[in-house]
């Protein structure tokens, strides 16, 4: 018999999504867009009501804040303090980690220091390269020198700082750009690899990434960050000792989040507040499951917001319910991104799926293969599985599908 679920009904993190960009790469595929006159403020507006039902539906103890998007410090001061506001009135604040994504072109020692004030404390930069022929071919609006200054003035006023990058663009100098990056004094280091997605403007230019430089990228930025301390905790992220984000450890460990904004994702507990509770107010609407796990074995429900203008509008947001196998997979798909792997065991307490005894085949054939390590319930891909992830996972899809699942 698989066990009970033991899912948590208290939510522990939040994104925000913030849609506004001074302009929009040609690598993009995120929901974004450039600003217009009442827009940013009718998404002020929403923002709060929205802020406010989630506080009304679901029990929340905020450990971390992300704010994200688009470009979240493109927003005015006023219109950041308005943002920030919201939130801290209805949902709290983050108790361990509050990040801000930030484009270099919007940073000054005065902005910083406001952040800090408003209780940030961890910048996410957008360097992704110190070159300025890359950044030109990647088509930021910033050089090379903005991205050192504005690293150098986070660090300065007190920000744990994590700079993105971007490799394998053709004739990018990815060692330069790594060591400038760490001798900047950041903590963290993102590192994504160009992908062309459908859709951008890169894909109708008809830009195309080669395999080779892929995983040239792949192993050198490994290489040199190694060399200066830092720690690869998840494919492709990078951390000194103690500096690694504690929200995205959230995403890959399948914790649950609030979803806050258009286009935001979340992931939601499926027992929601109690009516009469003490707290944020009132609990489900009518007909709303209050249940730690819903009788048709839906543990969580996963949802994406709409679009600016249909989320103005109220329409509701896309709900993808997830299930005991589901959430198996996607503990799998994230977890198996981490360094330290998932604990089969408590994947098989909070989803109340027998992992080892369901996945027996795929885990043996992939650790046959290379591709995984099993160490008594820790499940861990190697670095050649880390390169075919995909495959990995698909071979757990298939067995579902092979039991009917």
């Amino acid at each position: 018999m698989s066990p009970a679920p033991t899912p948590d009904p208290t939510v522990r993190h939040l994104y925000v999504h913030v849609p506004f960009c001074p302009s929009i790469c040609p690598y993009c595929d995120f929901h974004v867009l450039t600003r217009r006159a009442g827009l940013v403020e009718a998404y002020l507006a929403k923002l709060d009501e929205e802020a406010a039902r989630l506080a009304d539906s679901y029990d929340v103890e905020l450990d971390t804040v992300y704010l994200g998007g688009g470009t979240p410090s493109f927003l005015r001061d006023s219109e950041l303090s308005a943002l920030v506001g919201s939130v801290q009135r209805h949902l709290g604040w983050g108790r361990v980690e509050n990040t801000l994504e930030v484009n270099p072109g919007t940073v000054s020692t005065e902005r910083a220091a406001l952040w800090r004030d408003l209780g940030l404390d961890r910048a996410s930069v957008g360097v992704q390269s110190l070159d300025d022929a890359t950044l030109k071919f990647l088509g930021r609006q910033h050089d090379a020198r903005q991205a050192r200054d504005a690293v150098g003035t986070l660090v300065g006023t007190g920000f744990r700082v994590s700079g993105d990058l971007i490799t394998a663009v053709p004739g990018q100098p990815l060692d330069r750009d790594i060591h400038g990056l760490t001798e900047l004094g950041v903590g963290h280091v993102s590192a994504y690899t160009l992908t062309i997605e459908p859709g951008t403007e890169f894909a109708r230019r008809g830009v195309t990434v080669e395999e080779d430089d892929e995983r040239r990228g792949f192993e050198r930025t490994e290489e040199l960050l190694t060399a200066r301390g830092f720690t690869r905790y998840e494919i492709s992220n990078y951390a000194l000792p103690g500096q690694e984000s504690r929200h995205n450890l959230a995403y890959w460990h399948g914790r649950t989040y609030l979803g806050l904004g258009p286009g935001a994702a979340g992931h939601y507990p499926v027992q929601r507040r109690a009516r009469g509770d003490s707290g944020n107010g009132p609990a489900a609407r009518p007909g709303e499951d209050q249940t730690p796990s819903g009788s048709d074995g839906i543990l969580t429900t996963r949802r994406t917001n709409p679009h600016l203008h249909e989320w103005l509008a109220g329409a509701a947001g896309e709900d993808d319910p997830i299930d005991g196998h589901e959430f198996v997979t996607d503990a799998l798909f994230m977890g198996l991104r981490l360094r330290d792997g998932i604990d089969l065991a408590d994947v098989t307490r909070r989803s109340g799926v027998d992992v080892r005894a369901r996945y027996a085949a795929p885990i043996d054939a992939n650790v046959t293969r290379g591709l995984l390590t099993l160490d008594g319930d820790r499940l861990r891909a190697t670095p050649e599985g880390w390169w075919v992830l995909n495959r990995v996972v698909t071979d757990f899809l298939e067995e579902d599908t092979a039991d009917g699942g």
